[in-house]
């Protein structure tokens, strides 16, 4: 027996995230050479500001990578200029992440091209319409909050 997902609430949601961030990953590689998860991590970074340094393990938690993974685009990323490590203060084996000048540009660079992809994409719909879908998706995300503690997958700050 064939099933038809295409109107369930989840299936939609983890499609169109899916196909978004694919969309934007490839116009990101191809304009800034940079990917959406090394997007994402500066993004991160810019959002906490040079106040509060991150340590690799509070990135990797922050994206839901693994340690390992976060080491491995913070080499790549470091060697490009666009952060830098440096040992905390208060414990050596603790590596805090910082933007690098090059960054702002990447990260304005990164917002134009989303804002871009996401005009073409709700395109589709009315103005009062996107307007709508946003604060829908809010109240969904605010249950999913409420559900969860703030503690599931979907994190505090998606």
């Amino acid at each position: 027996m064939k099933r038809d997902f295409s109107q369930r609430f989840g299936f939609i949601v983890k499609d169109v995230a899916k196909r978004y961030g694919e969309a934007f990953d490839r116009l990101a590689r191809e304009r800034i050479g940079l990917s959406s998860a090394q997007c994402r991590l500066l993004g991160v970074l810019a959002m906490e500001g040079e106040e509060a340094p991150l340590s690799q393990a509070e990135l990797a938690q922050r994206l839901e990578l693994t340690p390992m993974a976060v080491g491995g685009l913070c080499d790549r990323m470091e060697a490009a200029g666009w952060i830098r490590r440096e040992a905390s203060a208060t414990d050596r084996r603790v590596k805090l992440i910082h933007l690098q000048p090059s960054a702002e540009k990447a990260l304005d660079a990164a917002l134009n091209l989303s804002d871009g992809l996401n005009a073409r994409v709700m395109a589709v719909l009315a103005p009062g319409e996107r307007a709508q879908l946003l604060a829908l998706l809010g109240k969904v995300r605010g249950s999913l909050l409420e559900i969860t503690g703030g503690n599931g997958p979907e994190g505090e700050g998606r």
